[in-house]
């Protein structure tokens, strides 16, 4: 099947200005107002789109006549849908640990699939040797244009009239986290707090910051694989290493049990299903976690992600 293709000027963003959400259900019993940003409704089902649509947009305006994507996550499903939007055709190489809902969001979006290799650095790899002269690379979270592109939320964050004290967010590579710092600063807001959500398992940024050096996993034991960034980014690692002239990123990590029911509250909460990856940034939340105390206005950037289902989370929340 063929989805119908919209015309699309490649200066028309491809994201969507998605709902700027307070939350009673989880203020708790302090008082305090919480405020999701929900990217899960993003037409591919996370952030991601809001970099990635940038950047092809941008490699299309230099002359880039293909797009390579080395993930076979939500940044890939985002370099399908751009692709298909800006009528660009779209390669995925994508690690053999790549499921098969992921797979077939992918080709749903009419992106070609190449399976190679057992990690991500393996298919990362294999896709830079693919790029020829005329392509574009689409780096799931290592590029200044995708950062440029993630920090629109702020800009939305800032029209709506909302100022944070603090953010809460998920780490992967690094890249929401880099798109947001960016967010910030552009909005006189560089002085806001970050809250960096990892689960066990996937916290290349966590173990980086206690060994003041960027470090690479032996492996992702996760399930939450969209954080599954073995080593997060060279520039995700240095603003977590910066000082009190920006934003303080505090580290924090949280089970995989703990992100996934998160997950299923709120699917209740909000009628909306995200991904662990997701759910460990809302667990800071509904935990009430100390690293929050103090702090009276919490952005929080439900990123989303499209490869969990519902069925999934529930199969996880029993083991």
């Amino acid at each position: 099947m063929t989805l119908p293709v919209a015309p699309v000027n490649t200066r028309t963003p491809l994201h969507i200005e998605t709902p700027l959400i307070a939350s009673s259900a989880m203020a708790g019993p302090t008082g305090r107002q919480v405020w999701l940003k929900m990217e899960a409704l993003q037409p591919p089902g996370s952030f991601k789109i809001r970099g990635v649509g940038f950047a092809c947009q941008t490699y299309v305006q230099r002359g880039a006549k293909r797009f390579i994507s080395s993930s076979g996550g939500n940044a890939g499903i985002a370099a399908a849908y751009a692709g298909r939007r800006l009528q660009v055709p779209v390669l995925v190489v994508v690690p053999e640990t790549t499921t098969e809902r992921a797979r077939e969001l992918i080709r749903r979006e009419q992106g070609d699939i190449i399976v190679h290799g057992a990690s991500f650095q393996e298919a990362n790899a294999h896709a830079l040797e693919l790029v020829g002269p005329s392509d574009a690379f689409i780096h799931p979270f290592d590029d200044a244009l995708l950062w440029e592109g993630h920090a629109t939320m702020i800009d939305e964050v800032a029209r709506a009239g909302v100022t944070p004290d603090a953010v809460v967010l998920s780490v992967g590579g690094g890249g929401l986290l880099c798109g947001v710092v960016e967010g910030l600063r552009r909005n006189g807001w560089g002085h806001v707090p970050i809250m960096a959500v990892e689960t066990a398992g996937a916290d290349s940024l966590a173990q980086a910051i206690a060994a003041g050096e960027r470090v690479t996993l032996p492996a992702i034991t996760s399930i939450a694989t969209s954080l599954g960034a073995r080593q997060v980014s060279a520039q995700a690692f240095a603003l977590s290493q910066q000082g009190a002239a920006t934003s303080a990123v505090t580290s924090v990590v949280v089970s995989d049990q703990a992100a996934v029911q998160a997950c299923l509250r709120f699917m209740d909460d909000q009628r909306v299903v995200v991904e662990p990856a997701c759910g460990a940034a809302l667990a800071l939340v509904y935990a009430d976690a100390p690293q929050l105390a103090g702090f009276k206005n919490v952005l929080v950037i439900v990123c989303g992600g499209v490869t969990a289902t519902v069925a999934q989370l529930q199969k996880w929340a029993a083991q």
